[in-house]
């Protein structure tokens, strides 16, 4: 981390945009300055439907953040949803340019940029280089090579593309505000230090985020992030089943759904009396069990996590995943929607308990873990967001005309 960093980060969910930014402290802690959010339907199975809609949303956020922290943004990092996303592992053994000295900053560019020299599959482009391990000649593996006296590494990467049709859209949408995108980050790699815990960062884990429209999919190797994807179906989709199946309003619908919520019929004590107060058939007040509520939330439960089943087969990681972790307002208050996922995908399921998750609001859980994840990329040597300010001080003088470069970029 570099100290005074300020970091804006943008999360496009499918019913809001949240807006974080952050500044790294002399404790290299990220301080929250500013938080914000707007409601946007411009998102829908995943798919940009209203680019207008979603600039307008980042419009907002962007300036409810400059009046609260009194200053211009210029430039943001914004997440990426798994579905437009493709992981390729690459590594390279690199030759030292003098093993006498030890591993040099310079040595640990030079391979950086060689890691990327992938083929690039047409209608794709690199995102982001994650250095994944660096191994000496000796074989043992370091988190920073820089100053090892070996005469050789190997590093280990994942080379990380999108979907150069996303990328236009998002690009179109934020010069439509003004703002310059300073990266993109797959949604689920920026959530798994905030949301895994210290144990989990070591295993072989899924993290599944199922969040309002949909779900997100990420597959980890211990640190090696190894797939992503996006099932177009969550939160928001158990309450149109509801609304739909009962005949009830949106609104209606979605409070029974958090009131009553439950994934599995079997679970139910009291088949309790649920009067329906916006029910549009012909009778007024119509009176059904909780049974019957619970039954529509089960089935879509069990639709999403069968989806999600069949993705991790059909790749062929399923066998190599040893928990899943479960996060997102969709499914965190309906209850044993972790025991209905180890039964469908006959994998250990949990709901998320990482530490860190109670440090921020829910709705600003993703844009707060991306500021995190760019605000600890090693071997960078700044990660800034263009700032403007009306403030004198000389330091944010320096920060106006800091240019974001990654040494291998």
């Amino acid at each position: 981390m570099a100290i005074g960093d300020i970091i804006v980060g943008i999360d496009i969910g499918s019913s809001k945009v949240s807006l974080v930014i952050g500044e790294v402290n002399n404790f290299n802690q990220i301080e929250v300055i500013c938080n914000t959010t707007e409601k946007c339907r411009g998102i829908k199975k995943s798919m940009i439907i209203d680019e207008d809609e979603i600039a307008l949303a980042i419009s907002k956020v962007i300036q409810n953040a400059e009046e609260e922290a009194n200053l211009k943004i210029n430039s943001a990092y914004v997440s990426i949803p798994g579905k437009y996303v493709t992981i390729v592992q690459n590594s390279i053994t690199k030759e030292v340019k003098d093993k006498y000295a030890g591993i040099s900053t310079k040595d640990v560019a030079s391979s950086i940029i060689q890691v990327k020299d992938i083929d690039i599959p047409e209608g794709k482009n690199i995102i982001d280089i994650v250095a994944d391990q660096f191994i000496l000649e000796d074989g043992k593996v370091v988190a920073d090579p820089v100053g090892n006296l070996s005469s050789s590494f190997t590093l280990k990467a994942q080379v990380i593309l999108a979907e150069k049709d996303y990328m236009r859209q998002i690009s179109n949408i934020f010069k439509k505000v003004g703002i310059d995108i300073d990266g993109l980050v797959p949604v689920t790699l920026a959530e798994r230090n905030l949301v895994l815990d210290t144990n989990e960062l070591s295993d072989n884990v899924m993290l599944l985020d199922i969040g309002a429209g949909n779900t997100d999919i990420g597959v980890f190797e211990g640190s090696s992030f190894v797939y992503t994807n996006t099932i177009p179906l969550g939160g928001d989709s158990i309450t149109n089943d509801i609304a739909l199946v009962l005949n009830i309003g949106e609104e209606e619908a979605d409070r029974l759904k958090k009131q009553y919520g439950l994934a599995m019929k079997s679970f139910i004590d009291n088949d309790n009396e649920i009067l329906l107060n916006t029910y549009s058939g012909d009778s007024k007040g119509k009176v059904i069990k909780s049974s019957e509520l619970i039954e529509i939330i089960e089935a879509r439960i069990e639709e999403i996590f069968s989806l999600v089943n069949r993705d991790i087969t059909v790749q062929g990681i399923k066998q190599r995943i040893n928990n899943v972790i479960i996060t997102g307002q969709g499914i965190t208050n309906i209850n044993k929607s972790d025991v209905a996922g180890k039964i469908i995908l006959n994998i250990p399921v949990k709901m998320s308990t990482g530490r860190l998750l109670n440090t921020v609001k829910p709705i600003y859980r993703t844009a707060y873990a991306l500021v995190r994840y760019i605000a600890a990329r090693p071997f960078a040597k700044t990660v800034s967001s263009s700032i403007d300010t009306n403030s004198e001080e000389s330091f944010w003088k320096v920060l106006i005309e800091r240019v974001k470069e990654f040494f291998y970029s």
